[in-house]
């Protein structure tokens, strides 16, 4: 860490805060960032920071926990989508020329193509796949058989890719040919035909704490590992080797080395960053032998029952682990690799070396018990804290011996009892509830012989009170004359109401033909520039009707109009209580450049006062 890098982090505050800013961004907003490399992630939000005029880690946690909105400032800051286009062409020519051609060979012609783009920003990275893969397939398969999936966790960047429109500088590196056939062109904008935006899927996907998508082709992942730190990068692949096919394909960007972080893939080409996946460990190898000894089987009926021996071991309900006759961990199914977060390439690694070997229970001990006594070892009840999460399990050593009654391993499971665990405490409280309720039960019978009594003495009250509700009574009939009456005065005030809603019903509509009747557009705004008022030429401009922008800002309406260059006029008129004029170039509702007179009007009170701003716009 440079000497500037640690004086500015010692302005902004301490590592504590830092990690409390953290804590709060994911607690109330579901992201986690504690995954990123800390450098660029206290850049990014001293950056924004910097923008907010707020100089500490804690005075910042609070502007976030007053301003809501200031959530997706920060993220648009911290999550730099930068991408474009057919980025390091070198590299996407050799996945035209080599990769996809092995992949199309692989299937058959019924089969359909699986890909992913994992952090795809806006997407350019997902079409440029859908473009090849229509170049090499056709169009007509690309539909039929190709899915591409496109993630990210930044929803706004995931809108902008869906609506597939880019300006020419993302499109520089896309020959032209292609650029010609697939894009159509427009005032400085490219929009991707509509047939292959269809072939692309986007969706929210954080790359820590989602599922992957399985049965994958091909995952694109430029420059996104960049962003995480070491066991976050550890964690992703793994969920990429399981999300990938046997014979899938890995392409990382040119920012990022994978063989120091991981040995699950193997580099196909290391200059262009394209990997193989590796196959599992041979631990299921190993399995098989446990089961079954040495010989027996054919070579055929062997792999038959590998598959469905691998099958029935990865997908048990339980977590199962398997250590071999060395202490090493020879096997993890599925519960247990997601119970204890092992990854493919902690299979084979001595037990010792693993955390599991002593959380929730220390297992070398009782694995070597097993050894001895030469019989299944069970441990109930076992507590396991993972931060506020307690849960309970029961588990069971038991040694494993080859067909010659040699011993050639242990196996574990773990059986989750938190739902029964949980369920006998409620039992056991809800019987001390019922205990309490029968006593008071018996005290409550005790107090209703009293209210009886009570209500005896009651009953007579009642009825010295019954004669006095008659007189009561005969005050009430009074009343009800007085309120008939009252009621006839309401009628009559209803009857002047409905007259006056019906006039200014008819000043409404004469207003309405009033506004029809010009052949220009005209909008009417308040003091504070919020819409008012918009005729049918105004939406016959600009493409919005009045129930769309009534009530909006006249800045946060999106049409052609330059509205920054109205504002001045606006303003002016607003001041000086004088009308304004200029004209200016614009785009109307059917994407047609024109030129529009623009004037501005106040509306004046009777004292005189502008009490907001008429525009009148005109195409030239």
């Amino acid at each position: 860490m440079s000497i500037e890098e640690g004086v500015g982090r010692a302005k902004l505050g301490t590592d504590e805060e830092f990690e409390a800013l953290l804590d709060f961004i994911k607690d109330n907003r579901g992201f986690d960032f504690t995954g990123y490399k800390r450098p660029s992630l206290r850049r990014r939000i001293a950056k924004r920071m910097q923008d907010v005029d707020s100089e500490h880690y804690a005075g910042y946690l609070e502007r976030l926990q007053e301003d809501q909105n200031e959530f997706g400032a920060l993220f648009d800051t911290i999550l730099i989508n930068v991408t474009r286009f057919f980025r390091d062409p070198l590299a996407w020519q050799y996945i035209a020329a080599e990769v996809l051609p092995r992949l199309i060979e692989q299937k058959r012609p019924d089969e359909t193509f699986r890909f992913w783009s994992a952090g795809c920003a806006t997407g350019e990275e997902a079409y440029t796949l859908a473009i090849l893969l229509a170049e090499a397939l056709g169009e007509e398969a690309l539909r039929e058989r190709v899915k591409i999936y496109a993630t990210d966790v930044d929803e706004g960047a995931l809108s902008n890719g869906r609506h597939a429109v880019y300006s020419s500088s993302e499109l520089e590196d896309t020959p032209d040919e292609l650029r010609g056939r697939y894009f159509e062109e427009a005032n400085g904008r490219a929009t991707l035909r509509a047939d292959i935006r269809r072939s692309v899927i986007f969706g929210r996907n954080d790359l820590l704490l989602d599922p992957p998508i399985s049965r994958i082709d091909l995952i694109v992942s430029r420059n996104t590992l960049m962003y995480f730190g070491p066991e976050s990068q550890r964690k992703i692949l793994a969920n990429f080797h399981f999300a990938l096919n046997p014979d899938g394909v890995l392409f990382l960007g040119r920012s990022e080395v994978l063989l120091t972080r991981s040995n699950l893939f193997v580099p196909i080409d290391l200059k262009r960053r394209v990997f193989a996946k590796v196959p599992p460990s041979d631990f299921r190898d190993r399995l098989r032998d446990f089961a079954h000894g040495d010989g027996g089987r054919t070579e055929a009926a062997d792999a038959d029952g590998q598959r469905v021996w691998h099958a029935s071991f990865d997908l048990a309900p339980v977590a199962q682990l398997v250590i071999d006759s060395g202490g090493f961990l020879a096997g993890a199914n599925v519960q247990a690799r997601t119970l204890f977060g092992l990854t493919q390439g902690e299979v084979g690694k001595p037990l010792q070396d693993l955390e599991l070997s002593y959380r929730p229970i220390e297992l070398r001990s009782r694995i070597e018990e097993a050894y001895v006594q030469h019989h299944p070892i069970s441990v109930r009840d076992v507590e396991w804290r993972v931060g506020t999460d307690v849960r309970w399990f029961d588990i069971e050593v038991r040694p494993l011996h080859a067909s010659d009654g040699s011993l050639i391993g242990t196996g574990i499971s773990f059986v989750d009892t938190t739902r029964y665990r949980r369920l006998q405490e409620h039992i056991e409280e809800s019987t001390e509830r019922l205990e309490t309720a029968y006593e008071e039960l018996q005290s409550t019978a005790e107090e209703l012989e009293t209210t009886n009594e009570e209500l005896q003495s009651t009953n007579e009250e009642l009825e010295t009170t019954n004669e006095e509700l008659q007189s009561t009574n005969e005050e009430l009939e009074t009343m009800n004359e007085e309120l008939q009456s009252t009621n006839e005065e309401l009628h009559t005030m209803n009857d002047e109401l409905r007259q006056t809603s019906d006039e200014l019903n008819s000043v409404n509509a004469f207003l309405e033909s009033i506004l029809g009747s010009f052949h220009a557009g005209v909008v009417v705004t308040d003091p504070e520039l919020v819409v008012k008022a918009w005729n049918e030429q105004a939406r016959e401009l600009w493409g919005l009707s009045a129930e769309e922008v009534n009530g909006q800002h006249l800045l946060n309406l999106d049409i052609g109009l330059p509205l920054e260059r109205v504002m001045p006029l606006a303003r002016a008129t607003l001041t000086e209580s004088s009308a304004q004029d200029a004209v200016l170039d614009a785009t109307n509702r059917r994407g047609r450049s024109i030129r529009c007179r623009v004037r501005t009007s106040p509306l004046l009170s009777g004292s005189g006062e502008a009490r907001g701003v008429i525009f009148l716009m005109e195409e030239q």
